[in-house]
């Protein structure tokens, strides 16, 4: 192996070492077959690392710590980052997923995460410390979750918009 490709493994390690993970809920599922009903659990997790990267997943098994490790395996695999200006996000943004509607507004410095359930748990793992949100139609934990993953998805940075714009940055008209 090249010296890069250790670089890079150790970059992806430490990345790994970083990450929090946080079960947003658990449902008791059944299966009703031939003999009866087949239990099993369902658990929704939320990953990441506080600095603007996030991953929800979903795992199911029959005990609840496989379930959880499941989830946490597939939420590691859908991790999206986005940008964050400063301790929010950098505009307001609407997120649907279903019938989960979640609405993500920036917030000054201080405010806190004014968000509850899912939401609360995504935005904390993901770095996000003053921000207000809304979650409207759905309470359901995974649409709402999905929902948030889709706002933090469409969310641009001040420089992606400048370019988007047509407009020089302020540093360049000096």
């Amino acid at each position: 192996m090249e010296h890069e490709d250790f670089e890079k493994l150790d970059e992806v390690i430490s990345s790994e070492l970083e990450l929090k993970d946080q079960v947003i809920s658990i449902r008791r599922v059944t299966k009703v077959v031939k003999g009866g009903k087949n239990l099993s659990f369902s658990a929704l997790v939320a990953v990441g690392n506080e600095k603007g990267k996030v991953g929800i997943g979903l795992g199911k098994a029959r005990e609840v710590p496989q379930a959880i490790a499941k989830a946490v395996e597939d939420a590691k695999k859908n991790m999206i980052e986005f940008p964050i200006v400063g301790t929010t996000i950098p505009h307001r943004v609407k997120g649907e997923s279903d019938a989960g509607l979640v609405i993500l507004r920036p917030a000054s410095r201080g405010t806190g995460v004014i968000a509850g359930g899912a939401v609360r748990i995504i935005l904390q793992l993901a770095g996000v410390k003053d921000i207000l949100t809304k979650s409207i139609r759905s309470n359901n934990p995974i649409t709402v979750a999905q929902a948030t993953i889709d706002a933090l998805k469409k969310l641009k940075s001040p420089e992606e918009v400048k370019k988007v714009r047509g407009k020089e940055s302020e540093q360049s008209k000096l």
